[in-house]
């Protein structure tokens, strides 16, 4: 680790004196409408000199302002696209000696006939990197438009995806998952992997949040924002995929957009097979004797899926914007699965054999109403907004688990059946406002309130001679109440070369947890402090330096309270512990922008720590292995990130990431010491080509490097992803050809260990995935085009 923090002090000298020694210019500016005179975001951005050379590309921000920096070429020109407007090109007239060149306000003008035959360019996919956040526009990104959300993360910049479907930033599970700006409950039990990657926009990731965002995921947010129409008049698309395993999806969208309505639709049906390897190796200590198991299980799951998201934008004059949407999610879930158990004494032959077969239902409906209302003042940067957000989903599965026994004689084993009933009621409320105080000085200030109410049945049953007889008892439910109240009050100030973001959040938690048969009954009432703090420095045009610090929390998860647990498996369980704790983490960040002609360089140190670890026990009683969560003393953790975007040829984007870090966990439950040290290195490069005819090809490889812990120990997991596009009928209609997990390299290997066991696991919860897409794009706006309503809160 110490080479690692040498390196990275070279590299920030390194870059800070390669960019004194070469002249640069700097080119600034807002992109706006022509007409409307409202902001275009994430417009894209190319310099190019007298030749045609490449020589910076980027992207405005959400609020269509840019910053580029190049260096050399002659007679250079700007070019702006953004699809649904005409391309526009801007002769740059550079001063000798003078480096920043202010462009002014950009106006764009929307084509109508590029209305209709849509531009493909403008839409490309793009990792733009910024100090406060990395975004990953989805746009033309092929491995991003016919798999799940899921999937879609898993090609986000520091973003990981285990097989569990839980995500992890920076290798670090503590992580805030937001959907618009907003807690969801699509984000919770891996029903991200029930929405289609078609459906969203752009991903963001925030690894040192500000206090206007919620204080919990002491590894930082990933805001997750669903697409929304931008374009005037009516247009739509229709997207069919077709995979292998069975993948069958149909997408239609349908949107209008006026000077003061904006109607977006979004209907999404999927047929889903996925196919899975388990596999275990394991040796117990019994009487001085090891005693021996392997396991295989083979999994088939098919998920049916009917998605919509509706609303409407209402804009009565050019100060106030009303939006009103839907989201419905609804699952039906048909899994099986063959368990099959050999166990035999080492040094000797097969003792006993038995086999399991395993079926299982679940149906699930989410459902989500949105709100909000933006008033814009007179005074420009003033804004107030209110959001209300309401959660309301049902859901229940059924286990059905058939077991024999099948050497040294054959028997039948009782029957058993398992049934959970769940449901959730969720509302949410808060308003913002944002204050400029003079035109550097920005004060904001916020609250919010959140209350949540969870119910849970689990009842357990195995067949007898005289009916259905209850085991271990597991016949309870329990009730999971959750309040939160918060404010926020944060200040922003600029002066010259320097700026700095200070803010406080208040947050009050009330949550109680019980169950039906009195067993327990928890109450926890908290209220504590989190202070934010952003300092920037620009040593440079187009060089800009960030220290950060923020308090975080992270609060024990549903899965992780609940005391019941399914009986798939007879050899293992997962049990919740409704006695966890939450942990807290303070996180420190300093972080480096620059740019080199079409190189982007992102390069940050951080440092986490964190007390009340949570963390997975293992244990073995009465013949079974037990894992369940506890808390810990401490986690430290150190480490080094840096970010690329190389673009050195119009047809050819790079990017590439490199995170390395140490841990240390100290603490101790039960008999176990979990005092442990160790490295995690991981990785990602990505490649996009531009080949003839308009076609394209993208590339992936993920490297994730060993991990361990005081119990366990996890091998490197590798995973490649291939995709290949065409577009057709004057990017009418493209098609596209992916495959997910090439080679089948994916699959994640552990070892855990305890005083008189060792087991290891090998998971491949997905094989390789062959998906074809077809997307057509409607477009009938007429040929006097409607003007286009003005933004809102809503992104």
């Amino acid at each position: 680790m110490k080479h690692f923090a040498i390196l990275f002090l070279l590299s920030f000298y390194s870059v800070l004196f390669c960019f004194a020694q070469v002249p640069k210019h700097t080119i600034t500016g807002q992109v706006k409408e022509r007409s409307a005179k409202t902001e275009i975001p994430f417009v894209s951005i190319i310099v190019v000199d007298g030749d045609g050379k490449n020589l910076v590309s980027g992207m405005a921000d959400e609020k269509g302002k840019f910053s580029l920096t190049f260096s050399g070429g002659n007679k250079p020109t700007a070019q702006f696209s953004f699809m649904g407007y005409t391309k526009l090109t801007k002769t740059l007239i550079l001063t000798e000696g003078k480096t920043a060149n202010d462009l002014g306000t950009v106006l764009m003008e929307p084509d109508v006939t590029l209305l209709k035959d849509v531009s493909v360019t403008a839409e490309k996919s793009a990792i733009s990197l910024k100090l406060d956040k990395k975004v990953f526009e989805v746009g033309k990104d092929i491995l991003s438009q016919s798999g799940s959300v899921s999937e879609l993360l898993s090609g986000v910049p520091s973003v990981s995806v285990d097989p569990g479907g839980a995500v992890s930033l920076r290798g670090n599970s503590s992580v805030l998952v937001l959907i618009n700006g907003r807690r969801s409950g699509l984000t919770a039990g891996g029903a991200l992997e029930q929405v289609s990657a078609d459906q969203v926009e752009r991903v963001e990731v925030i690894t040192n949040p500000s206090s206007k965002y919620d204080a919990a995921g002491s590894a930082g947010i990933i805001n997750i924002i669903l697409k929304k129409n931008k374009k005037s008049g009516f247009n739509g698309q229709l997207r069919l995929v077709g995979g292998v395993p069975n993948e069958t999806r149909i997408s239609p969208s349908l949107n209008f957009k006026s000077n003061k309505i904006n109607l977006f639709s979004t209907i999404g049906v999927r047929f889903s097979d996925y196919v899975g390897l388990y596999t275990t190796d394991q040796s117990v200590k019994q009487n001085g004797a090891s005693v021996l198991l392997s396991q295989r299980q083979n999994e088939n799951r098919h998920d049916d899926g009917q998605m919509a998201y509706f609303g409407a934008d209402y804009q009565p004059d050019s100060l106030n914007t009303f939006t009103l949407a839907y989201l419905l999610n609804a699952t039906k879930d048909h899994d099986k699965s063959r368990l099959g158990y050999d166990y035999s004494k080492a040094g000797a032959g097969l003792d006993s054999a038995l086999n399991r077969n395993a079926e299982s239902w679940e149906r699930r409906n989410y459902n989500q109403l949105e709100f909000n209302y933006t008033k814009l003042f007179k005074k420009p940067g003033k804004k107030l907004t209110v959001d209300m957000q309401y959660d309301f989903w049902h859901s229940d599965k059924d286990w059905n688990l058939v077991t024999q026994k099948t050497a040294p004689a054959l028997l039948q084993l009782p029957q058993i059946r398992t049934s959970s009933i769940g449901s959730n009621r969720d509302f949410a409320a808060q308003s913002d406002m944002s204050v400029p105080l003079d035109s550097n000085s920005v004060l904001e200030y916020g609250i919010k309130g959140e209350n949540r109410s969870v119910r849970s049945d689990f009842l357990a049953q195995s067949e007898t001679a005289n009916g259905w007889a209850t085991i271990d008892g597991i016949d309870n439910g329990v009730v999971y109440n959750e309040l939160i109240g918060s404010g926020y009050l944060q200040l922003r100030n600029k002066m010259g070369r320097f700026s700095y973001q200070l803010g406080l959040r208040g947050e009050y938690t009330r949550v109680k947890i019980a169950d039906r048969n009195n067993i327990y009954d928890n109450l926890k009432n908290y209220f504590k402090l989190f202070p934010t703090v952003h300092l920037g420095y620009e040593p440079a045009k187009g060089t800009t330096l960030q220290l950060s610090y923020s308090r975080r929390i992270n609060r024990p998860s549903l899965n992780d309270l609940y005391p019941f647990n399914e009986l798939t498996d007879f050899n293992s369980r997962y049990v919740g512990n409704p006695e966890l704790n939450p942990s807290y983490a303070d996180v420190f960040e300093l972080g480096l922008l620059t740019h080199f002609g079409t190189l982007t360089v992102n390069p940050s140190v951080y440092y986490q720590h964190q007390s009340g670890l949570i963390i997975d026990y293992n244990y073995r009683e009465n013949g079974l292995f037990i894992s369940t969560p506890v808390n810990i003393d401490l986690e430290q953790r150190s480490g080094i990130e840096l970010s690329m975007i190389y673009n050195p040829y119009k047809w050819l984007q790079m990017n590439m990431e490199m995170n390395a870090y140490r841990f240390r966990q100290q603490g101790f439950y039960s008999s176990q010491d979990f005092a442990f040290s160790g490295n995690m290195l991981t990785g990602r490069f990505g490649t996009q080509i531009k080949l003839p005819s308009k076609s394209s090809l993208q590339l992936r490889y993920n490297f994730s490097g060993p991990r361990n812990s005081a119990q366990s120990k996890r091998a490197a997991i590798h995973g490649i992803d291939l995709g290949l596009a065409q577009n057709l009928w004057k990017d009418r209609a493209s098609v596209l050809f992916d495959v997910n997990n090439l080679f089948e390299l994916r699959k994640f290997s552990t070892t855990t260990t305890g005083q008189d066991f060792n087991i290891t696991q090998v998971f491949i919860p997905n094989g390789a995935r062959y998906r074809l897409t077809f997307v057509y794009r409607l477009n009938l706006t007429n040929d006097q085009g409607i003007r286009q309503a003005k933004s809102g809160n809503r992104d």
